[in-house]
């Protein structure tokens, strides 16, 4: 029964938390409610993509260039919700899709806000979703403060977690490698990261290697504060050549065309 008070009390916070957020890049929310069997249900847009875990899995590293793209679309979702007061506190790549948008392609989404928590500067009184003590979120993912309970888990903490997104696009690694969750999460707590330039197959200009370094660094005073921060150092970012809607059109074609959607986030979602 606390399973399954837990489990509706996500779907209901991931719910009414893309209800309030408005950025293209978060997944579109219809409707939710409460059946009258007691059911809860949501009904989300239907995506056409690819999640970036799969991305990389099926089709290895990612240019430079083209993760700028990615990792500064997932931005203008979390940069919203970190406006908003809210921290993401599950991003991975596996919540957050490359998909195809009417003539769109390489449209980025930002998904489940199950774990989505008020940021704890705002007074309000927050419901744990995790008993005492507990942590929340993936492994190869979690800012130390996410694993050590030392510090605030706030907007930083995405940020980080955004820093292992755009590491693993870049190498196709994960930032640190371990046998289990354990042993993972001290690596995040005590493990230097290596810099992605000495893992990437492409080339990593100097300034993302720097943004990225940043956004891993172990306190959280040391990176871009949110992800609207973030997201201004990419854009600055100098590349050789900018990732384009020619090339991404092309990726499509060559990689994508005859695929059936991967990804079938589909109308009702329901909670028994």
């Amino acid at each position: 029964a606390d399973e399954n008070r837990i489990a509706i009390e996500r779907f209901r916070r991931e719910a009414e938390a893309a209800a309030t957020l408005r950025s293209p890049h978060t997944i579109e929310l219809y409707d939710y409610g409460v059946a009258e069997d007691g059911t809860f249900y949501y009904v989300m847009e239907l995506l056409d993509g690819i999640d970036f875990q799969e991305l990389v899995q099926k089709h290895g590293a990612l240019p430079s260039e083209r993760v700028i793209h990615l990792i500064s679309q997932a931005c203008d979702s979390l940069g919203e919700a970190h406006l908003a007061g809210l921290v993401h506190r599950d991003v991975k790549p596996s919540n957050i899709l490359a998909c195809r948008m009417g003539l769109r392609v390489d449209y980025v989404k930002v998904l489940d806000f199950g774990l989505v928590k008020n940021d704890p500067r705002n007074a309000e009184k927050q419901l744990e979703l995790t008993s005492a003590g507990a942590v929340s979120g993936t492994p190869s993912y979690m800012a130390p403060e996410s694993i050590n309970g030392v510090g605030t888990v706030g907007p930083a903490s995405d940020v980080y977690a955004l820093g292992c997104v755009a590491y693993w696009l870049l190498t196709g690694q994960t930032v640190f490698k371990a046998a289990n969750s354990t042993m993972m999460m001290m690596q995040h707590l005590q493990a230097s990261p290596v810099p992605p330039s000495l893992k990437a197959p492409h080339p990593v200009p100097r300034d993302l290697e720097e943004i990225v370094m940043r956004c891993l660094a172990k306190e959280a005073d040391d990176r871009p504060r949110d992800a609207a921060e973030l997201a201004q150092l990419l854009s600055k970012c100098r590349v050789a050549m900018p990732w384009s809607d020619t090339r991404a059109h092309d990726w499509w074609r060559g990689n994508r065309a005859a695929e059936i959607p991967v990804e079938n986030r589909t109308g009702a979602i329901i909670i028994q």
